[in-house]
């Protein structure tokens, strides 16, 4: 028997969709970017500390120059890392924020009240938790450490638990993250930036204002923007205050609106449809068919204004993030020598445990609680307090963003950095490995989480 032309298209398209299946499978997997951070995070300390020890260093701080006529930036691997590669994480955290803003959990008051509420808390706690362990002393300047949650580390652990979590319970901690994202930004912005240029960052300013002007004029080609972001990020690198914030403010002005409706998306796209049948019989091949070439690119190009320009950066670059960006961060920042010199008792190795393990939860749960019986916010369907409770203790899996403001804080004395580090490692360890065995026992008692909200 003859093959249709469909099973034609399956037989030509197995080869390489068998060799990509198990890949393609393993990053749609919510759980896949949290698995292999932790596969670069092992591979870091056991290179740091393996008997070649001494190249974990020696690779990251080698010297790359980047220059445009008279220009130039002479920077190492790890700053280009954690100044160049991470302006692009805190772009995308900007789009997330600006989405869950417009159209998300944080769009009204009401929805928003509780993870915000959580955010805070959850800030404060940890921080406040930090600063008692390490007041008046060398490490004081650390208190931002505990204060941040991994996103993609605190979602892959609740996605362990499978159908078996309410998806009310993954948006409110998806919310919370986000909350916290914008904390952590404000707090690099205002308490881990040097000495600053205000002609930089009067530059700056002018670079945000020709990026707003562009959003006005409904500019949706991603190439303007990239440009002046790209300006931007140099004016920030010079101004003093981190680079990274820049990918924040660039994101914010990138635009979210469509150029045609849905349904003059669905009308048109009919009409297109109609055109690309009569314009040939049905298996002749597209190549030499003028009138189904221009009725598809006509789709394509209308399939595009049915977008917004932040949607489509956002779905083109996430991927980039969580495979590429976070690992090589982790790779080039988890790596301590744990030798003598690393003291599992010092201040700021005991103050980041603590903000993260205990400082997150409680100061999650009670925020939350406390907002609720206030009549500020209500607890999602299909939740209960326990369930709350549990994503508070993955709220301490601080990860990314902890390094990160930890070599912010730490990044001219290596032992507080390292001591800085271990805490984060361990103190994320111990919150997700406790969260995930907490929320098992929670939703495998449903009777038992019955409970009701009061106001």
């Amino acid at each position: 028997m003859g093959q249709t032309a469909s099973e034609d298209f399956v037989q030509r398209e197995q080869p390489i969709r068998k060799l990509l299946y198990p890949l393609l499978a393993f990053m749609g997997a919510q759980s896949s970017s949290g698995i292999l951070l932790i596969a670069c995070t092992v591979i870091a300390l056991l290179w740091a500390n393996s008997p070649w020890g001494h190249t974990y260093d020696a690779f990251w701080h080698t010297k790359l120059v980047v220059g445009v006529g008279g220009y130039q930036l002479s920077l190492d691997l790890l700053h280009w890392i954690n100044d160049g590669l991470m302006a692009l994480f805190f772009f995308v955290v900007g789009l997330e924020i600006k989405r869950e803003l417009l159209v998300g959990e944080l769009s009204s008051l009401r929805q928003a009240s509780l993870p915000i509420a959580a955010a805070v808390g959850g800030m404060l706690a940890p921080a406040a938790i930090y600063t008692l362990f390490n007041w008046g002393g060398n490490g004081s300047h650390g208190w931002g450490i505990p204060m941040a949650t991994d996103i993609a580390f605190a979602l892959g652990v609740l996605s362990l638990l499978g159908s078996r979590i309410p998806n009310a319970l993954k948006v409110f901690l998806t919310a919370l993250a986000i909350v916290d994202d914008i904390g952590a930004v404000l707090v690099i912005a205002l308490f881990y930036t040097e000495d600053t240029s205000l002609r930089a960052l009067l530059f700056a300013s002018v670079v945000f204002l020709l990026l707003v002007a562009c959003n006005v004029l409904h500019v949706r080609h991603p190439i303007p923007y990239a440009l002046l972001g790209l300006v931007m990020w140099v004016a920030f690198l010079e101004s003093g205050v981190h680079a990274s914030i820049s990918g924040v403010l660039v994101a914010l002005t990138i635009p979210a609106r469509t150029r045609v409706d849905t349904k003059e998306f669905l009308d048109r796209t009919k009409e297109l449809l109609e055109e690309f049948d009569a314009a040939g019989e049905e298996g002749e091949s597209i190549l030499t068919n003028a009138g189904q070439q221009a009725a598809i690119r006509e789709i394509q190009a209308l399939s595009e204004s049915a977008q917004t320009p932040m949607q489509r950066l956002d779905h083109m670059l996430h991927p980039w993030v969580a495979f590429a960006i976070m690992p090589v961060f982790a790779l080039a920042n988890a790596g301590v020598h744990l030798g003598g010199q690393i003291d599992l008792f010092s201040p700021v190795t005991l103050g980041v445990i603590a903000g993260l393990v205990l400082g997150k939860q409680i100061g999650i749960f009670v925020a939350s609680w406390g907002s609720a019986r206030l009549g500020l916010a209500d607890l999602p369907e299909d939740t209960s307090w326990r369930m709350v409770y549990g994503a508070g203790w993955l709220g301490g899996i601080g990860f990314t963003m902890s390094l990160f403001i930890a070599t912010l804080a730490f990044g001219n004395d290596q032992r507080l950095l390292d001591d800085a580090k271990v805490g984060i490692l361990v103190g994320s360890l111990i919150s997700g490995v406790f969260g995930l065995l907490y929320l098992r026992r929670v939703i495998s008692r449903p009777t038992a989480t019955a409970v009701t909200t009061t106001s």
